[in-house]
């Protein structure tokens, strides 16, 4: 039994009935060969792996009351076929399809009497490859232990011996409240001791990042900035400007469309380019391939907001995750990770001048890792109770429209491997990142690396972002923009998207016409041809002459003297009018379904 750092116990507690702290990965893979079974090797490489990595059969146990962090403790009713799943993808297996299928997955919380990981198997893509989605808890891996994990179960060759062989292992007994509370009373009695180490510690930090030695140094430097507002100083000036490039952005961010509370449900769209043309414009414009992606997601978002009438004055906000490992960590199965918050230069319309903004912007957000250090935040994190922690979350997501956070979005960038991975002789096509949201940052957008190619993975909540697949389409278009801004040249073709189905109706019938003028007409032409069916209506008079030969019941009413003849004729009168215009809906149905057709056709033409 352990016990979850405060990092790793707050990804549970931020965690309400719309946000969930699962991060998840899309792999694609080919198929080997046409007999492959690509669930019956998932299954069999997870269970081997079960005793060796503890991510993997470790659960959690809450504290009563939530007094203090949860534990994690090995399973004891651990079943690996509830964590290992498949699914197929119905015709035509398109892209679109794909990602609702990943959207649906991800929109659902865990379960935490079980083990935090879930594993689809995903069959039907209309190219003949398959994939995998992993679903993990963020209290379990952060980015990088991910990228460690998917080492793990892959390799680096097709022909390569699995080396992992099952072993043997045994649940723990679970504990019980009365021993979980007497822990939490030895920890409660070190925190206020840890708290004010922690204090120390951060004054000192914030000491040394604006250069003072001292305490009495600090005072006599304060006195010096002050006496900077009038001219007398220009060491005093100097440190203004570094302690100002320091300061924690924690005003309001501009709002945009998706800076609201979020819901349960959400979207997620992906696009991937060529590595090797990113570093095309990193050499092009003196960035680092980091400053490139940043600019290209400044670029797609001012872009999108503009169609949406929605561009803020000021510049948007961005947090940046950071890992924070060294490679020496005892435990790897656990969060390392802090995060910085840099400004997006959507303000700016020149594509050059927004890398070269996104690497002042990055320069400056890294000191504030200087002013308070991840391994201090983390060590905050320890010494915080959980029944402050998780009401916090609670009050935040209340507030989430009413208040704008500091920050509008969250961008990610995660280096991959360089070499080509395979599964089980299985090639690894694509490996795509798919994140979380929160209330009030309802997008996240997150770049994976691997081998020769950068793969964009967007998730939004399904609400406020519901043309997601135009704004991940922008970034790619943005690539685009900087090449022909910076002149420099492509090393590589865009690789062309992947097949979508496209919008569902009536958007699809727009969206065809215009792409297919020769199938469909376009939308002007559509609104003449509806005065059409009523032509037509009045040349198929064949309704109305039956109704007026039907007047032999009429003629025997009046054989048999029958009274209100008057009345007998104001019927038949309605039953012509009626009769014409039953014949008028139906020949424009007819009319309308005869168009109808050739679009849906099209359609799925173009998916092909």
């Amino acid at each position: 039994m352990k016990q979850l750092s405060g990092l790793d116990a707050a990804f549970l507690y931020m965690e309400t009935a719309n946000t969930y702290g699962h991060v998840n990965g899309l792999a694609i893979y080919e198929r080997p060969s046409p007999d492959f079974d690509p669930y019956a090797a998932v299954y069999q490489r997870f269970g081997s792996l079960v005793g060796h990595l503890e991510p993997l059969r470790r659960r959690v146990v809450e504290v009563p009351f939530g007094l203090d962090h949860p534990y994690w403790v090995d399973d004891p009713h651990f079943d690996l076929d509830f964590h290992v799943r498949q699914i197929g993808l119905a015709p035509p297996g398109a892209a679109d399809q794909l990602a609702e299928q990943v959207a649906r997955i991800i929109g659902r919380p865990m379960d935490r009497s079980r083990p935090l990981w879930e594993v689809y198997v995903i069959e039907g893509l209309g190219d003949g490859r398959w994939a995998i989605l992993t679903k993990t808890h963020h209290a379990t891996i952060d980015g990088a232990a991910g990228v460690i994990m998917l080492k793990l179960m892959t390799d680096e060759s097709a022909d390569a011996a699995w080396p992992w062989e099952p072993v043997e292992w045994h649940g723990e007994t679970l504990p019980t409240d009365s021993e979980l509370l007497r822990r939490t009373v030895s920890h409660l009695v070190a925190n206020p001791v840890k708290a004010a180490r922690l204090s120390l510690r951060m004054v000192r930090n914030f000491a040394d990042a604006a250069g003072l030695s001292s305490l009495s140094d600090m005072a006599s430097k304060s006195r010096e900035l002050i006496t900077s507002t009038a001219g007398r100083s220009e060491q005093a000036a100097a440190l203004a400007e570094q302690v100002r490039r320091v300061t924690m952005p924690l005003t309001p961010a501009p709002p945009t469309p998706w800076n609201k509370s979020v819901g349960p449900d959400r979207r997620f769209a992906m696009r991937s380019t060529a590595l090797a043309n990113i570093k095309r414009l990193k050499e092009a414009t003196g960035g680092t391939v980091n400053d490139v992606v940043m600019a290209i997601c400044a670029g797609a978002l001012r872009e999108y907001l503009l169609r949406h009438d929605a561009l803020p004055d000021e510049p948007l906000r961005a947090m940046v995750p950071v890992s924070i490992r060294t490679g020496l960590e005892e435990d790897p199965w656990t969060n390392r990770v802090s995060s910085i918050i840099a400004e997006l230069p959507t303000n700016c319309d020149d594509p050059i001048e927004r890398v070269l903004l996104c690497k002042a912007a990055m320069n400056e957000a890294k000191h504030q890792l200087d002013l308070v250090p991840a391994d201090a935040i983390m060590q905050a994190t320890d010494t915080t109770s959980p029944v402050v922690a998780t009401a916090a979350v609670r009050l935040m997501a209340r507030l989430s429209d009413r208040i704008n956070l500091p920050i509008n979005v969250v961008i990610s960038n995660v280096p991959g491997p360089r070499e080509a991975l395979y599964f089980a002789g299985a090639k690894l096509d694509n490996y795509i990142p798919v994140s979380t949201i929160s209330n009030g940052v309802g997008l996240n957008i997150t770049v994976h690396s691997y081998e020769d190619r950068l793969d964009f993975g967007l998730v939004a909540d399904r609400e406020l972002v519901p043309d997601l697949w135009d704004l991940v389409d922008l970034h790619i278009d943005e690539i685009g923009h900087l090449f022909e801004a910076s002149g420099a040249e492509w090393a590589v073709p865009q690789p062309p998207a992947a097949g979508r189905r496209g919008a569902m109706p009536p958007v699809k019938v727009r969206k065809v016409a215009a792409d297919h003028p020769a199938t469909e007409p376009p939308p002007k032409k559509q609104s003449g041809a509806r005065k059409a069916p009523a032509k037509k209506a009045t040349a198929q008079k064949t309704p109305a002459k039956k109704a007026t030969a039907q007047k032999t019941p009429a003629k025997k009413a009046t054989a048999q003297k029958t009274p209100a003849k008057k009345p007998s004729g104001k019927k038949m009168a309605a039953k012509k009018s009626a009769a014409k215009k039953s014949a008028a809906k139906k020949s424009a149905a007819k009319k309308s379904t005869a168009r109808k057709v050739p679009a849906k056709q099209s359609a799925v033409e173009s998916t092909n």
